[in-house]
């Protein structure tokens, strides 16, 4: 396990280290940027809060990434269900009337709308594996496209989601969600779903480590033909895997929506997919791993966006040790890889 561990520490620490050096040479004054980076990440209970919220959600993208990855399958169209399950809640909750249902019913159905719209968006990408052979990288990066373009098209037609045109300024946007269908909060802003993703995490713990269906899907990514001679369904295994990993992303972008942005806007996943995607990575399968990185990332965005406004340092720093983490990643597994072939 220590040893699996050193390729996400290694590049963990080069980012950093990079990112470090970058602000050092991009900020007009060195102690200003990092003292701004820290104040928005850690400087008030709100920017906690915000931090926090970012880091449920790209937990929720971690935790299904590593869970697709246990049957060697790769989902890395985070984003695209994030946006999927946004807009699958948005429309829940603003066309349907459920915002005057009792017992937190408000909140559920659009919640568990979304996560089903992430699980299919995911789930047609198993569907083409499975029926066309099409490779799942390809096919839910591809349709991550579409998924954003369909949320374009949602805020900017009137008979869609796009609030009503009062005048010239009226923004391609829907209206606010109704105040039930907003999910409650611990301590604003931190919103319920912190816990949630908590709860779900300890339940893919258990799922993939303590029981059949974790041992099913280590025997699918292992050898999908030997687990098809001793019984398994790999068709049923990949869509359900697959399922399962979009749904966890889509329950993100319903959390977005009714936890934080209340309404809906273009490029509203706002690159979260692909950090969760970095998050998965770095954890290397562990869940454990994917609470400690996600926490990590959501505060680093809040803190790149607290140094950009107050120091005048791009946040694109931010993305920039992000990339840096999935290359050292790469090229270590890229060694790792040569030298057990040469031997």
């Amino acid at each position: 396990m220590a040893s699996a561990a050193v390729p996400s520490v290694l590049a963990l620490a080069a980012a950093i280290s990079i990112g470090g050096l970058l602000i050092v040479i991009m900020a007009p004054s060195s102690p200003v940027a990092f003292s701004a980076f820290v104040q928005g990440a850690f400087g008030s209970k709100y920017a906690i809060g915000a931090s926090l919220n970012r880091a449920t959600v790209l937990a929720l993208v971690g935790l299904g990434f590593i869970y697709a990855f246990r049957a060697n399958l790769t989902n890395i169209g985070g984003e695209g269900q994030i946006a999927m399950g946004g807009m699958a809640a948005a429309a829940v909750a603003l066309k349907t009337g459920v915002g005057s249902l009792p017992f937190g019913l408000a909140i559920l159905i659009p919640a568990g709308v979304g996560a089903l719209a992430g699980g299919a968006w995911a789930m047609l990408a198993g569907w083409l594996k499975v029926r066309r052979g099409t490779n799942e990288v390809i096919s839910t990066l591809l349709l991550s496209f579409i998924a954003l373009w369909l949320v374009y098209w949602a805020v900017h037609s009137d008979g869609l989601l796009r609030q009503p045109r009062t005048d010239s300024t009226s923004l391609p946007e829907s209206v606010d969600v109704p105040v039930a269908s907003m999910l409650p909060m611990i301590s604003a802003p931190t919103h319920i779903g912190v816990l949630i993703a908590l709860l779900i995490g300890f339940g893919m713990y258990l799922t993939l480590m303590h029981t059949p269906v974790g041992l099913r899907l280590q025997a699918t990514g292992y050898n999908p033909l030997a687990a098809r001679r001793a019984g398994l369904n790999i068709t049923r295994m990949v869509l359900g895997t697959l399922f399962v990993s979009g749904a966890c992303a889509g329950l993100a972008g319903a959390f977005m929506i009714l936890g934080e942005q209340y309404n809906l806007k273009a490029g509203f996943s706002s690159g979260y997919g692909i950090d969760g995607l970095v998050v998965g990575l770095l954890a290397r399968g562990s869940v454990g791993g994917v609470i400690l990185f996600a926490l990590l990332f959501g505060f680093l965005r809040s803190g790149g966006i607290g140094m950009e406004i107050a120091a005048g340092v791009p946040s694109a720093v931010v993305l920039v040790m992000q990339g840096l983490i999935i290359i050292v990643i790469a090229g270590l597994e890229l060694a790792t890889g040569s030298r057990r072939h040469a031997i």
